[in-house]
């Protein structure tokens, strides 16, 4: 994949590091150039001098074509104008990180659903910790590489059931979410829906396998509306 990261932060820079690490290629775009020459240190990837919420910056880090726009800075403000305009250039996917709560709702009314969330994600570790929960946490840990994932069904695997899935052997489906805003949980699955989010823990070995999986074909005329 060819990923655009927007905001050289030590949050951005990590992110570029591991996404350069699985084989992609990152461009990383910030208006400080003190930031870029530091990151340039260590990172071998493109570098943009801007403001990244511009559609002028955002194509020229776009090039001839980009995977992800993936919005860092550390001001939601700022990565919520940048993800809407992301959408605007081009980009098939927007994945800005949102810190307060209060403005995650906006970013699902703008239709915004691939958000980070760092602080409610590590919330939820520390009370699984504080809970004495943390032993399956402690698992993924030891397991390095290992992550859980989840695919949205489309109109192809509608009425499918789990075992309708070829997996790798390194991935496992764990459950699936379903409903308004995703709100429950379902083990036991027996019928998937067009919606639903299916669950699964996998290693890094059989991402891309279960991109192709979970991947929905194109549908008559998107080449011709300019669809991804």
């Amino acid at each position: 994949m060819r990923v655009v990261i927007v905001g050289a932060s030590r949050f951005g820079t990590s992110t570029a590091q591991e996404l350069l690490e699985n084989g992609h290629e990152v461009v990383l775009v910030d208006e400080n150039p003190e930031r870029l020459k530091a990151a340039r240190e260590y990172l071998d990837c493109g570098m943009v001098e801007g403001d990244g919420s511009l559609p002028t910056v955002q194509r020229d880090a776009f090039g001839d074509h980009a995977d992800a726009l993936v919005l860092l800075t550390n001001m939601d403000d700022v990565n919520i104008l940048s993800a809407v305009v992301g959408r605007s250039v081009g980009f098939p996917r927007v994945v800005p990180q949102i810190v307060r709560p209060e403005l995650v709702s906006v970013c699902e009314e703008l239709g915004l659903t691939d958000l980070i969330t760092p602080h409610a994600t590590v919330a939820r570790s520390i009370v699984r910790v504080v809970e004495g929960g943390a032993e399956a946490a402690l698992d993924l840990r030891h397991y390095k590489g290992v992550q859980v994932l989840g695919y949205k069904i489309g109109n192809r695997c509608h009425g499918w059931t789990a075992s309708d899935f070829e997996l790798p052997e390194q991935a496992r489906i764990i459950g699936l979410a379903r409903g308004k805003d995703e709100a429950d949980f379902v083990f036991d699955i027996e019928e998937l829906r067009e919606g639903d989010k299916l669950i699964l823990v996998a290693s890094p070995k059989a991402h891309a396998k279960l991109d192709a999986i979970f991947a929905e074909p194109d549908l008559p005329g998107d080449e011709a509306n300019g669809a991804a």
